[in-house]
C-alpha cells in the first residue's frame, strides 16, 4: 500500500514536513534549511512510503491506545479478555492500533493538516480488540523550523476508555557533522523503570548517571532501549535535545503533566535516536492491576484528553 502523502511548507523558511495519511498519519519527513542546503531532521527507512516497512521504524509513529508492549497478545480489562495483534519478536502486542491503519484528512492548509482515526467506524474489527470505541485526532503545524504535533483523544462510547498514548519520533543523526557518535544528547531524567523481557517489573531505580545525562552525553557512549521516569521540567515543560558537532541541534518539548514517562531508544543502525514522550509506562494496565501507578488512564464516556509535542531544529 503506497503512501497517501500531504506535504506542509513554509516558503519563507524553506522548511517542509510530509505526513503519510494512510500509514498511521505518520509524519515521516521534516526538512529545514541550514547553510543553504536542506537538512532532514527525522529518520525514515528509504522504502517507508511503499507501505512494506515496519510501521514503528520511521518518522513519528503515533502510539495508541497503548504505547510500548502488552505482554502476550491478550489484554484483560474488567473481567473480559481482548485479543490483540502480535507485534514484536517476543510475541507481545506493541504500540497499539493507530500507527498500523489508514487515517482520514479532515482539514488541510499549506502549513497545517488534521487527521482522524475513529476506531469502530474505520475498523469495525476493533470492537473485539479493545474495551471501548475511541477517536484520535492529530494535527501537524509547520512554522519556520518548528513542527508542532497536537493530539486529541475522545471517548464516544458509553463505557470508560482505558488508554495510554505516546509518540515515537526518530531523530536523524548526524545533522551535518562528521559522525553520529559525536552528537551530544541531553536527557532530563532521574529514574528508570526496571525491565524484564522489555516490560517494567513495577520497580523504579534512581539513576546514578542522571547528572551526566542531564548535562549531555556523547551518543557514541549510549546504547539504550529504556523507560525513564522522574522527568525534570522547567515551568512544566520537559525538554530533551541533540546537538550535532556540525552546528545544528534538535529539541523536543512536551508537558510534564501530560507525559510522565519517556522511552529513549538507540536503533541498531545508529542513524537515529528516539526520544518518546509517553503518558504511561509500557504495560501500565497490568501494573495498575497490581496497585502500581504507572500512568494508566481511564477516560469516562464523552470526555477527551489533549496533548502536544514540539520539535524544533536550530542552528
Amino acid at each position: 500500500m503506497a503512501a497517501e502523502i500531504v506535504t506542509l511548507r513554509d516558503p519563507q523558511a524553506g522548511s517542509t514536513a510530509a505526513i503519510a495519511v494512510n500509514l498511521g498519519f505518520n509524519c515521516f519527513q521534516f526538512t529545514v534549511q541550514h547553510g543553504g542546503r536542506p537538512v532532514e531532521v527525522l529518520y525514515a527507512h528509504p522504502e517507508f512510503t511503499t507501505g512494506n516497512q515496519r510501521p514503528s521504524g520511521s518518522g513519528i509513529p503515533i502510539l495508541f491506545p497503548f504505547p510500548g508492549r502488552i505482554r502476550g497478545t491478550t489484554f484483560r480489562w474488567e473481567g473480559k479478555q481482548y485479543q490483540l495483534e502480535p507485534g514484536d519478536a517476543l510475541g507481545n502486542a506493541i504500540h497499539g492500533f493507530a500507527m498500523r491503519r489508514p487515517w482520514r484528512v479532515v482539514k488541510a492548509a499549506a502549513d497545517c493538516v488534521v487527521g482522524d482515526f475513529h476506531a469502530w467506524r474505520d475498523d469495525p474489527g476493533l470492537k473485539d480488540r479493545w474495551p471501548a470505541d475511541f477517536r484520535i485526532t492529530a494535527s501537524y503545524t509547520l512554522s519556520q523550523n518548528r513542527l508542532v504535533g497536537s493530539y486529541r483523544i475522545e471517548n464516544p462510547c458509553d463505557v470508560p476508555l482505558p488508554f495510554g498514548f505516546g509518540t515515537h519520533p526518530y531523530f536523524r543523526v548526524p545533522l551535518g557533522g562528521p559522525s553520529a557518535d559525536e552528537c551530544i544528547v541531553w536527557l532530563p531524567v532521574t529514574e528508570r523503570w526496571v525491565l524484564k523481557d522489555m516490560l517494567p517489573t513495577g520497580k523504579r531505580r534512581s539513576l546514578s548517571d542522571a547528572e551526566a545525562l542531564d548535562s549531555g552525553c556523547r551518543l557514541g557512549e549510549l546504547k539504550l532501549d529504556d523507560v525513564f521516569t522522574g522527568l525534570t521540567d522547567n515551568a512544566g515543560v520537559v525538554e530533551a535535545s541533540i546537538q550535532d558537532p556540525g552546528g545544528m541541534a534538535t529539541s523536543i518539548r512536551f508537558s510534564a503533566e501530560q507525559f510522565r514517562e519517556c522511552v529513549v531508544y538507540t536503533p541498531p543502525h545508529r542513524e537515529a535516536i528516539c526520544i518518546e514522550p509517553l503518558t504511561c509506562a509500557p504495560g501500565a494496565a497490568a501494573l495498575a492491576g497490581r496497585g502500581i501507578d504507572a500512568g494508566w488512564r481511564v477516560l469516562p464516556p464523552g470526555e477527551s484528553f489533549e496533548a502536544s509535542v514540539t520539535i524544533e531544529a536550530t542552528a
